[in-house]
């Protein structure tokens, strides 16, 4: 008679890329760093490209032990959301330290799991180079997840990532309404 035994359970630190054009990419990497959290382990998130205009996700992290948020980057580089102040290379030095930055603390073991939200609009915006952030992959220690956020993820990023998600816009009330963002759904 054979006995039914649950395998012991395997710790893999997982790269995780919440990719597409649809809302909730840097949603759900929240909801991981707060899962991670209440797990009891130690969280870094690092934001790149967005500014550091107050957002609701934000200011709830602050208050969960063993989260980290780091603020990085300059504001959006898209024309029609950019602001004309902050020069390319403003926007160039600051990915640069963030991306520096993450990696060092990536690298020091002292986070379970990292999240770079908008490093792949980083990468899109030219500001990373995507060779950069594959180096990162191979070089993260095997116990921690990283997870990415953004739109447009390279198929090179997709092939060495063990989970993607794709966010599809079906539907979206600011094309159909003129709807603009709402507190706490986007911000």
């Amino acid at each position: 008679m054979t006995e039914n035994r649950r395998k012991p359970r395997q710790h893999k630190g997982l790269v995780i890329v919440n990719t597409g054009n649809g809302k909730g990419k840097t949603t759900a990497s929240m909801g991981l760093a707060i899962r991670a959290a209440g797990n009891g382990m130690k969280v870094l998130i690092v934001q790149f490209i967005k500014g550091r205009w107050k957002s609701g996700e934000r200011e709830a992290l602050k208050h969960i032990p063993g989260v980290d948020v780091y603020v990085m980057g300059l504001g959006f580089t898209i024309d029609r959301l950019r602001d004309e102040r902050t020069t390319d290379e403003e926007h160039q030095a600051a990915a640069s330290e963030a991306f520096t930055f993450a990696r060092e603390r990536m690298l020091s073991g002292e986070y379970a799991m990292i999240v770079l939200d908008e490093i792949l609009g980083s990468i899109n915006a030219g500001l990373i180079i995507l060779d950069q952030v594959l180096e990162l992959i191979q070089d993260k220690p095997p116990a921690s997840h990283l997870v990415l956020t953004g739109r447009n993820a390279p198929d090179e990023l997709i092939d060495a990532a063990d989970l993607v998600t794709e966010m599809r816009e079906v539907k979206h009330p600011y094309k159909l309404q003129g709807i603009t963002a709402q507190r706490g759904i986007e911000f």
